[in-house]
């Protein structure tokens, strides 16, 4: 299993940044995918979840402001956020759940400053 994700930066407050994460060595399609995200000095956390059947849910932090997504048919996941704050400045990891083992990307960095 693979995963890798990009599309971090450096931004302003209030703009935007899409993520995507390339999944390889297992079915996609049928896995329940997930974005996290680590602060300097905080708690790993869950920002946002999507089911085979893109169901999704989010993070209270983030609702209303970032977007997941997947695309089956390229194996890949996506973290549109948009409104950003300071606050979601941290590492983003996307992470799967497949044969019974938790699988994470190396992580893509964001950078929220004015």
């Amino acid at each position: 299993v693979q995963l890798q994700a990009s599309g971090g930066g450096s931004v302003q407050p209030g703009g935007s940044l899409r993520l995507s994460c390339v999944a390889s060595g297992f079915v996609f399609s049928i896995n329940k995918m997930d974005w996290y995200r680590q602060a300097p000095g905080k708690q790993r956390e869950l920002v946002a979840t999507i089911t085979s059947t893109s169901t999704t849910n989010y993070a209270d932090s983030v609702k209303g402001r970032f977007t997941i997504s997947r695309d089956n048919a390229k194996n890949t996941l996506y973290l549109q956020m948009n409104s950003l704050k300071l606050e979601d400045t941290a590492v983003y990891y996307c992470a799967t759940l497949s044969g019974g083992m938790d699988y994470w990307g190396k992580g893509t960095l964001v950078t929220v400053s004015s």
